[in-house]
């Protein structure tokens, strides 16, 4: 008998976010080969995040196009999800691991008397039986879970699954009345954003961060330039954060953001286990410090021991040469 699995997908900026497509790939995983997959997406101005949505789904795209939605806001998107939610009564709802998704996916748990497992990096399938591999203890260790039966939320972790690609085959778009709630207890009235560069930090490929080595909010400036040479985005400890050197949208680690980028560069951070437990999971790892027994080093796949105030211009002219 099939089944549906419904990905609640994300836009942030008038962009679809990299994770909602690399959830469409985590519920193909989890679903058997007869179910269907679709999607639904909320905001404003959706048109053509609706196709490529569609492109990418084996089933519908339901779509919840309303000013009121442009800016998240957990009253309001929950009140719109479950009129479309309950009828499609899916087996399985998978969410990015993001600010919305962990706000949103206990509540739908709750909702539908279902499982919930956070922050997933891998599904593995033998027969019939799906596991779902998360981190433990900051990434020290995984465990492997399975959901015995009834409904499963899943929130999966960027840039931990390869994103659904172009089916050929583009899914219906089915669009869904919004009514606002006149029982709302908070009401947005204005956002104001702050951000270091136009790529999104937990789901950019190329990551450079900075730590109390950088020693001022100037001291940003070379790490934002080699950033900006490969396209990347950047980040910080919660040391400089604290420090002030910059704002704590930057931070990752325990406290702050989880990122897994293809490339992690660490200029003067001295690598404590709550930072580890943000980017210990990244493809490849770049330490530079001044300080060779710096714990960093110890998970770094490659290190320069060296002042990042003259390691870093370096890189970035040679990296700009190459890229030119």
């Amino acid at each position: 008998m099939s089944s549906s699995y419904v990905v609640i997908a994300e836009v942030r900026a008038g962009q679809l976010r990299q994770v909602s497509l690399e959830a469409l790939e985590a519920a193909r995983l989890s679903a058997n080969e007869d179910d269907t997959i679709s999607a639904l997406l909320l905001g404003h101005n959706l048109a053509e995040q609706a196709k490529q949505l569609s492109r990418c789904v084996q089933g519908q795209v339901h779509v919840i196009d309303h000013p009121e939605l442009e800016h998240y806001s957990a009253e309001r998107y929950y009140a719109a999800i479950l009129p479309v939610l309950e009828p499609l009564e899916p087996i399985g709802i998978v969410l990015g691991h993001t600010a919305m998704g962990r706000d949103l996916a206990p509540m739908l748990a709750a909702h539908f008397q279902a499982g919930q497992l956070s922050d997933v990096t891998a599904i593995h399938r033998t027969g019939s039986e799906v596991q779902y591999a998360r981190p433990l203890y900051a990434g020290k260790a995984f465990e492997q879970k399975r959901f015995k039966e009834g409904r499963k939320v899943i929130t999966i972790r960027p840039n931990n699954f390869s994103p659904a690609v172009d089916s050929g085959c583009p899914g219906e778009i089915v669009p869904h009345e919004y009514s606002s709630s006149p029982s709302l207890r908070s009401i947005i009235k204005d956002v104001i954003s702050k951000t270091a560069g136009q790529v999104d930090l937990t789901e950019a490929q190329i990551v450079v961060s900075g730590g109390r080595g950088v020693k001022s909010a100037e001291g940003f400036q070379p790490l934002q330039q080699l950033a900006e040479v490969l396209g990347g985005a950047v980040g910080a400890s919660r040391g400089a954060c604290d420090a002030g050197y910059c704002d704590y949208a930057l931070q990752i680690g325990q406290t702050g953001k989880v990122v897994t980028p293809q490339i992690y560069i660490a200029c003067g951070i001295s690598g404590a286990i709550q930072h580890l437990a943000g980017m210990s999971q990244s493809r490849v790892i770049i330490a530079i410090n001044k300080d060779p027994e710096a714990p960093i080093f110890k998970i770094a796949d490659y290190g320069i021991v060296g002042d990042l105030f003259e390691v870093v211009p370096l890189l970035t002219e040679e990296f700009r040469k190459a890229l030119a």
